[in-house]
């Protein structure tokens, strides 16, 4: 029961209604969330995971045994050889440009197997002129788009040539209408590829990805993947950091270009190891949560009448849910209604504003505990039409029902809502 917010009643009613509709969905996902659970408590208990390993270290980092053993446990989890995990590296878009640059060399491309990478990555490719970016390096690449929103498995496969070095696959729709990548579409182009060349990389970002299925598309014959501690794995717990897992050639060079040649994965202090093993461990709830959260602002929306995706039956393949609004007042608006909704300043407006690596001025609304965290209830969207929003994350479902109802109830009370 909400109380105290001094939203409309109409609404309110309509929620109740929309909760009930939903309860199907939500057994589905506390099914998934329960497999997963279960799944790193083997791992934990496999590895022998002590509080012992907890500890921080300074200097060097030699000999910090419980940043290895994080390592070894994300490599079982995720069912690779190998995992390279670290609080330095800064978000997603850092732990992708590091997997992908030190994983190709000059002269070397790389095939987009789904279509314009996420913005921020545009930088890192050379589509965006940007220093240090891959093409400075004489690095090439290809772009295929969907094809009735999937893979285009015969473009892509007709373009690989003896330069292909790497095929990476964007797992979410990002800031796109195309729905992410399936199991089975993982599936199908992995088994395509290695047939044809098995030294290509099948790269994976990963991100708003993990743990929503009850497999990662590293046990679907996914070579890497990559993400953000402060998305799904890290539960909402971990302030900073990302990782990559993958085969131990990709995991050697990620590291000797993160670290040093040489050094590779010997060095680098740890400080928050025991939040980096919690977080983890309550990863998949933290997921479930977000998740349900989207099935309701799924089916509330269309009750409302807007277009929303994925529609609130769908099977989900990440924690993104995006609403179609009519204009830019009501977009705007209801980024304003999320922020007041949210435990962190919500006292705050949000504005568009030029955020570095966006082609597009960006509104981000987030009152997050930890700055920039996507597992946390937050909405953003780039200002340009149509005009979406793009909502992700939420520690509860009941964060995410409240912020959306808060966003709902400032947008009729402004005469840009009809219930």
């Amino acid at each position: 029961m909400i109380k105290g917010f001094d939203i409309d009643k109409k609404l309110i009613s309509l929620a109740d209604d929309v909760q009930q509709l939903c309860d199907n969905q939500f057994k589905e996902l506390s099914d998934t969330a329960e497999t997963n659970q279960v799944r790193i408590t083997k791992v934990f208990q496999d590895r022998r995971v002590s509080d012992a390993y907890f500890a921080e270290t300074t200097g060097y980092g030699y000999s910090d045994r419980g940043r290895d053993l994080l390592d070894e446990v994300y490599a079982d989890i995720f069912n690779t050889e190998d995992a390279l995990v670290r609080e330095s590296i800064a978000s997603g878009t850092s732990a992708i440009s590091l997997a992908m640059s030190s994983n190709v060399r000059p002269g070397d491309e790389i095939i987009f197997a789904n279509g314009m990478p996420y913005d921020t990555l545009r930088s890192t490719v050379g589509i965006t002129k940007a220093t240090g970016s891959l093409a400075e390096y004489g690095i090439t690449y290809r772009i295929f788009e969907h094809i009735e929103d999937k893979i285009d498995e015969t473009a892509v496969m007709n373009a690989i040539s003896d330069k292909t070095k790497m095929i990476f696959i964007q797992r979410s729709r990002g800031y796109s209408l195309r729905p992410p990548v399936s199991k089975e579409q993982f599936i199908s182009i992995s088994k395509k590829v290695k047939a044809v060349r098995k030294d290509i990389i099948l790269f994976v970002d990963n991100c708003y990805g993990e743990f929503v299925c009850d497999e990662e598309p590293t046990h679907w014959g996914i070579d890497m993947a990559a993400g953000s501690l402060i998305k799904n794995p890290g539960g909402g717990l971990c302030r900073s950091g990302g990782y990559i897992v993958g085969t131990k050639e990709c995991i050697l060079n990620a590291s000797a270009r993160l670290y040093a040649p040489g050094l590779l994965k010997e060095v680098g202090a740890t400080n928050n190891k025991r939040l980096m093993f919690q977080g983890l461990y309550m990863a998949p709830y933290t997921v479930m949560e977000s998740l349900k959260g989207a099935v309701f602002t799924s089916l509330l929306f269309e009750k409302l009448g807007f277009k929303s995706y994925p529609e609130y039956k769908e099977d989900r393949q990440d924690i993104i849910q995006l609403v179609i609004f009519k204009n830019k007042e009501q977009l705007l608006e209801f980024c304003k209604g999320v922020q007041a909704g949210s435990p962190i300043d919500s006292h705050v407006t949000p504005y568009p504003w030029d955020m570095p690596g966006y082609d597009d001025q960006v509104v981000m609304a987030a009152g997050t505990f930890i700055q920039g965290a996507s597992i946390e209830f937050s909405a953003d969207a780039p200002l340009r039409e149509p005009y979406i929003a793009y909502m992700q994350g939420g520690l509860t479902y009941t964060q995410v029902k409240l912020g959306v109802l808060k966003a709902c109830d400032m947008m009729l009370k402004k005469g840009i809502l009809n219930i």
